[in-house]
């Protein structure tokens, strides 16, 4: 039988790279000289037989862009982020409306992309075509409506580098973001992994997705993906085992019946009944969350309506402020019980002023108009902000 004596240098090294985390890992590098110089990712040294490669390209690298940013497929376009891009900037680029752009992609023209993010286009454009500067069209800055809210309740008192290859002819599926999904969930129905769904689709170190955003799936091993979640008819499919149940019937029991209920014993009370309602709230506007909840960077929502859309209290309380930026758009918080604060801003036409008891329902503005239109809502415990979809029924 052959010994392999162990390399006392090499085992050192790889415990140092398994104890210093996946970060570290990436940058650990093979002293064996494997291919590439990376890590043994097997941990079986240069000589033995290696699975890194495989695991390595389970999935394609995304195509790389034209000179504008764009990768055609023939069913569809979608544009990718430069350093310093805005939705306004890609918009220019590619020669598409940027309203259009923000809205197709559930996203605000203003906002900022992040490097090699994703944009589906909602028509063809032709291919080719000048390169903009990166931050042409952004137009005026973005207003930080999270930061006048903050502001309001304070009066109150409480990269990979670009790739050559090309389209291999394979359509990548393009899924569209459904409330509730996440970039995990959406990478098991595929049965792709969430690091190449992320880098496929510029989604970030923490994978943040938002209802509406299209993501393209990356093509696994040549072919292109399918959905995990489908069914089989029927007779199809894996064998059903016998129960062992069915082998032998069973033994013959003599059950005693159940001890007859007393007669003095109440009713169960119908808790059903005696839940209430009170802490759920009503939308301030219908429409559609064209940006999610994020702490830190969005404090609420943005529901997207039409310039004079009646705002209505989200829930019964008092109105503590109405302040507005410094650009004059006005702000209104509103106090309720369980030291809970509704924030409304982008509305104008008020038909509320502090101090007044407002109920569930009640109007107290209007949507004011801009580009896009919508209204941001929060709600707050004190001054800490929380997640409003919690709250709305």
């Amino acid at each position: 039988m052959r010994t392999h004596k162990p390399n006392l240098s090499h085992m050192a090294l790889r415990v140092v790279c398994l104890t210093s985390g996946l970060a570290l890992m990436v940058g650990c590098t093979n002293p064996t000289g494997g291919q590439g110089g990376l890590l043994d990712w097997d941990l079986r040294g240069g000589s033995a037989l290696t699975t890194r490669d495989a695991a390595l390209a389970a999935t394609e690298r995304r195509p790389a862009p034209d000179a504008r940013g764009v990768i055609s497929y023939p069913g569809y376009q979608v544009a990718v982020a430069q350093r310093g891009d805005t939705v306004n900037s890609v918009a220019a680029r590619v020669g598409v409306d940027a309203g259009e752009l923000a809205k197709y992609n559930a996203i605000i023209p203003t906002d900022t992309l992040r490097e090699g993010e994703i944009l589906a286009l909602p028509r063809r454009v032709a291919s080719g075509g000048a390169v903009a500067a990166p931050n042409a069209g952004a137009g005026v800055a973005p207003v930080d409506v999270s930061a006048i809210a903050t502001t309001a309740l304070d009066r109150v008192g409480t990269a990979t580098p670009p790739l050559t290859t090309k389209p291999s002819g394979t359509e990548p599926v393009r899924h569209q973001v459904r409330r509730g999904e996440t970039a995990f969930s959406i990478a098991r129905i595929y049965n792709v992994s969430a690091k190449a769904l992320g880098e496929w689709n510029g989604l970030g170190a923490n994978l943040d997705v938002r209802e509406g955003q299209y993501l393209i799936i990356p093509v696994a091993s040549g072919t292109a993906p399918v959905r995990s979640d489908a069914t089989t008819q029927p007779g199809q499919g894996s064998p059903t085992p016998t129960p062992p149940s069915a082998a032998q019937p069973l033994p013959d029991e003599k059950t005693a019946p159940a001890a007859a209920k007393a007669k003095e014993t109440p009713a169960s009370p119908d808790l059903g009944k005696a839940r209430t309602s009170s802490t759920k709230m009503v939308m301030p506007v219908a429409g559609s969350i064209i940006r999610p909840y994020a702490k830190g960077r969005n404090d609420g929502i943005d529901i997207a309506a039409t310039a004079g859309t009646a705002v209505k209290a989200a829930a019964a309380g008092t109105v503590a402020a109405i302040t507005k930026d410094t650009e004059q758009t006005p702000i209104i918080v509103i106090r309720h019980e369980g030291n809970l604060l509704t924030v409304y801003a982008g509305v104008d036409t008020i038909t509320v002023k502090k101090g007044d008891t407002v109920q569930r329902g009640q109007t107290i503005a209007k949507v004011r108009a801009g580009t896009p239109t919508f209204l941001h809502f929060e709600v707050r415990k004190g001054v800490d902000s929380t997640d409003p979809v919690a709250y709305l029924q």
